[in-house]
């Protein structure tokens, strides 16, 4: 199974997001067509209601834990209760160019 498509079914079935977005952010890096190595998830939940920033990346994280100790170089993460995602006015902000040389 593709690694999207991993993070897609583990993010689905633990948080339930009210929405999710992955994208694939790995061709504008330095890294062999078709890899998966560098990712933005927005996702929204009712599983961050009353949790700071860092608490809900951490969650991520240890979902994640096994992916992320894989191929995937960078996980920029973008995390809302669905009250927040429905004020959201502006996209997420753009991923920093990655400084990881060939990864």
């Amino acid at each position: 199974m593709k690694i999207q498509n991993r993070l897609q079914h583990k993010l689905t079935d633990h948080f339930q997001p009210a929405f999710m977005e992955i994208v694939n952010e790995s061709h504008q890096h330095n890294v062999p067509e078709g890899s998966e190595s560098h990712f933005k998830i927005v996702i929204a939940t009712t599983a961050f209601n009353s949790l700071t920033a860092v608490k809900r990346h951490r969650l991520i994280y240890k979902l994640l834990a096994s992916e992320l100790q894989g191929s995937i170089h960078a996980l920029a993460l973008h995390t809302y209760t669905p009250e927040e995602w429905a004020t959201q006015h502006t996209p997420p902000p753009d991923s920093p160019p990655c400084m990881g040389g060939g990864h």
